[in-house]
């Protein structure tokens, strides 16, 4: 598997994490999660969540509020909750 745009596939012989990053800036606020093979049940499981997550946090942002080029402190905390649900 590799990596796509905003998602960073993390297979290290020797560190106990192995699965899928996601990390997407918009807004001047960066959000990232983590999707663990472990905890999702393999690669494809985890890598199917972090695209779901990505889909659905970039559906929320680019329909939020901006003021000043900034994404609200309302739409962060949306974005956070998603992210935290998943």
């Amino acid at each position: 598997m590799r990596s796509k745009r905003n998602l960073t596939r993390f297979t290290y012989e020797h560190t106990a994490f192995q699965g899928w990053r996601l990390c997407l800036s918009r807004g001047g606020t960066t959000f990232t999660k983590y999707f663990s093979d472990k905890h999702y049940g393999g690669g494809k499981k985890s890598l199917d969540a972090a695209e779901s997550a990505l889909s659905d946090l970039k559906d929320l942002l680019d329909s939020s509020k901006r003021v000043q080029g900034k994404l609200t402190p309302t739409a962060v905390r949306k974005a956070e909750k998603l992210l935290l649900e998943r």
